[in-house]
């Protein structure tokens, strides 16, 4: 017992060590898991070994992860997945698992393992994405949305891959599933699943209303819940893995009022669990012949990182998307999933898959995480260089295009929401020239619906980023009187201002929106006529009023 407390307290202290340095780097904290296993593993000098109880405690951390991922996956949020979004999930999933199966086969892999690696290597990772994204200030763009909706397709594929390989043995390859079988299946899915529905809307609220007045009781009623249904779906009556009933458990508790409660205090026990996972899977990481494992990871890795981008340009380009939105999509995409290193994790349990190719895909994950990381952080710089080579990707006639005649002397408006929608009204009352750039779909489309403008005023809208050199010249930014920028990611605002600062002929005056002091004062070093910080002017305004009134009136 005292090797095993040793053990974790080494791996723990490391794990959050790592953690640290990674977070400097920009790097997920699952990086810094991964590689402390390989550190405190066969390839390190601890010389660790994988056992029972890391083994059942990494069980846990899945298990718990999946609970989580069932919480927070709201069936109604299907809605929210655009038609296109779908159809290019789908197809991505198809090419891209296709092409790696291939790949692999070529590279000497059984069906078996190759048709492993060719599904791992179609899924991205959520979680890393969408922090990337949110840190870039870029959810709201199209990129964003088309990029989030096809990962939630993915995620949908992924559970159901794991609920088919929760019915496999090791004699039960995945070629050699009759139909009997998948049919078996697929009516277990359908009496979980509506039991699940039917508890989470009948029974399951009313216990939960009661629990929630006690925090601990709601802690320990759903650490139950989750362990109690997994044990119940792992039973041989049933057959699934103690995984699936995580995420039943989860799915169950979904609509409740109570979900976010329960995985705001869940959260950091798995997190915990999840990171000895990580680390096992590291510690499992064992090369018996470099030379053979090496060229699949560098080929893999390339896959994921050069050849599943273009997939997925050639994709978003035959959709009708243009160049620029198809190349931000595909490197957001450009990495291993976590739930491909679940799945390979599982694969191996039950025997379907070799140590070896866990190893090669852990390796490659590695790779990827690190590599995709850098690739979404300079996106844009890597656009600006590739930019002249990506017109093979877009069609003539696009989705977020549209031409318009040149104007002059007019007023450019970036980004049209919040404190955009104000100064969008003042303008068009006073019958300015305005047009509005914005990378939220929805807000162009409710403008050029009329939505929220004065009755009878219409605005030229242009979806897409003012820092794009092709939205800059549909605008005739030499030509603007006047540019006002709102948006609150300083880095676009300071690339503006720089093609402003290099501009020969007569320049338009530049009003912009800073969030910090710092920023503010690198704009206007940068040439900026006028800068202003919300969230002073509104300080300074509420301090005047009750200054002048000594009371705050609210009506």
């Amino acid at each position: 017992m005292e090797s095993v407390f040793f053990e974790i307290t080494v791996v723990i202290s490391l794990a959050a060590a790592l953690c640290v340095i990674f977070r400097f780097l920009k790097q997920p904290p699952i990086l810094a898991f991964i590689i402390t296993g390989i550190i405190v593993g066969p390839l390190g000098p601890f010389q660790f070994q994988a056992n029972e109880i890391m083994q059942s405690l990494a069980s846990i951390g899945i298990t718990l992860l999946l609970f989580m991922i069932g919480l927070e996956l709201k069936l109604s949020e299907l809605k929210s997945v655009g038609k296109m979004s779908a159809v290019a999930g789908v197809l991505q999933i198809v090419l891209v698992s296709s092409a790696a199966f291939l790949l692999s086969k070529f590279l000497g892999f059984s069906n078996t393992s190759a048709a492993y690696i060719g599904i791992g290597l179609a899924f991205s990772s959520t979680i890393m994405v969408i922090k990337l994204l949110s840190d870039k200030r870029d959810l709201r763009s199209l990129y964003g949305k088309m990029t989030v909706g096809i990962l939630l397709i993915q995620d949908l594929l992924a559970i159901f891959v794991l609920i088919m390989l929760s019915t496999l043995s090791g004699t039960n390859a995945p070629f050699h599933i009759g139909i009997s079988d998948i049919l078996v299946v697929i009516l277990k899915i359908t009496v979980l699943f509506g039991w699940v529905i039917v508890l989470s809307r009948k029974v399951l609220p009313r216990i939960l209303n009661n629990i929630a007045r006690s925090s601990e009781s709601l802690f320990l009623f759903s650490l139950a819940w989750a362990f109690g249904i997994a044990a119940l779906v792992s039973s041989p009556l049933i057959g699934f893995s103690i995984e699936i009933g995580g995420l039943l458990a989860g799915l169950a508790l979904a609509n409740s009022i109570e979900s976010y409660q329960i995985i705001t205090k869940i959260k950091p026990l798995r997190d915990f669990f999840l990171t000895i996972f990580f680390v096992t899977l590291g510690m499992n990481v064992v090369f018996s012949d470099i030379s053979r494992t090496f060229i699949p990871v560098i080929v893999l890795s390339a896959f994921v990182l050069l050849v599943s981008p273009i997939i997925v340009m050639f994709i978003m380009g035959g959709l009708g998307y243009k160049k620029r939105t198809s190349f931000f999509t595909a490197v957001a995409l450009s990495q291993i999933s976590e739930f491909s290193l679940i799945m390979v994790y599982l694969g191996s349990r039950i025997g379907q898959v070799s140590q070896e190719v866990v190893s090669i895909i852990t390796f490659a994950s590695v790779i990827t995480f690190v590599t995709s990381t850098y690739f979404i952080m300079y996106s844009d710089n890597l656009y600006k260089f590739f930019m002249p080579y990506l017109g093979i990707f877009e069609r003539n006639k696009t989705k977020d295009e549209k031409e318009t005649e040149p104007i002059t002397d007019h007023i450019i408006l970036v980004g049209a929401n919040r404190m955009g929608e104000g100064i969008l009204q003042a303008l068009l009352e006073k019958k300015e020239k305005v047009i509005v750039v914005d990378f939220d779909p929805d807000i162009i489309e409710n403008l050029n619906k009329g939505k929220g403008l004065p009755a009878g005023r219409q605005v030229k809208t242009f979806f897409g980023d003012i820092t794009d050199p092709e939205i800059q010249e549909m605008v005739n930014l030499p030509k603007a009187s006047l540019i006002i920028l709102t948006v609150s990611d300083p880095d676009d605002t300071l690339l503006l201002l720089k093609n402003l600062k290099h501009m020969k002929i007569r320049k338009p005056k530049v009003i912009a929106a800073a969030f910090e002091k710092e920023d503010a004062k690198d704009f206007y070093k940068l040439g900026a006529d006028y800068v202003i910080m919300p969230h002073i002017a509104g300080g300074h305004h509420l301090a005047e009023m009750l200054v002048n009134d000594n009371r705050l009136e609210l009506i």
